[in-house]
C-alpha cells in the first residue's frame, strides 16, 4: 500500500527565487528538498512573473504558498504580490544567518534553510 500525504488534501506550494547568488541556491535547493521530503509541491517563479496564467491560478487556488528568497530584493515575494497572490509565507535565506557572496552551499546549509522552510508549513 503506497503511503498517503500528511497534509489533509491541502494543496501547498513553494516558488523559490534561484537568483545568481550563493543564497538564491541555497534557496533552489532546500525548496527542491521541501518538495521531496513532504506534501508541499515546487512550482516554478519564472512561471508567474511570464504571466503564464496557469501557474498564477495555481498559486492563488493554493491552501498554503510558500516563497523562499536568498536575499534581501525578495523578488520571490515581489513576483507573488505583482500577480495577486495575497496569501503566502515568505522567507529569506539571509534571515536564517546567511550572508550573500558569503555562503557556501554545502548539505549543512540547505538542511538549515529547509528546516526553517518547513516551519511554515
Amino acid at each position: 500500500m503506497a503511503e498517503q500525504c500528511a497534509c489533509g488534501g491541502k494543496t501547498m506550494m513553494v516558488f523559490p527565487c534561484s537568483g545568481s547568488a550563493d543564497v538564491g541556491e541555497l534557496a533552489d535547493r532546500a525548496a527542491r528538498l521541501l518538495s521531496k521530503e513532504t506534501c508541499v509541491k515546487m512550482s516554478c517563479l519564472a512561471g508567474v512573473g511570464g504571466n503564464i496564467s496557469g501557474f498564477i491560478a495555481s498559486a492563488n487556488g493554493a491552501d498554503l504558498v510558500i516563497a523562499i528568497d536568498g536575499c534581501p530584493v525578495g523578488c520571490a515575494k515581489k513576483t507573488l504580490e505583482t500577480h495577486g497572490v495575497k496569501k503566502f509565507k515568505h522567507l529569506k535565506v539571509t534571515d536564517c544567518g546567511f550572508e550573500k557572496g558569503k555562503t557556501p552551499v554545502t548539505e549543512r546549509n540547505i538542511t538549515k534553510v529547509f528546516k526553517h522552510a518547513k516551519q511554515l508549513i
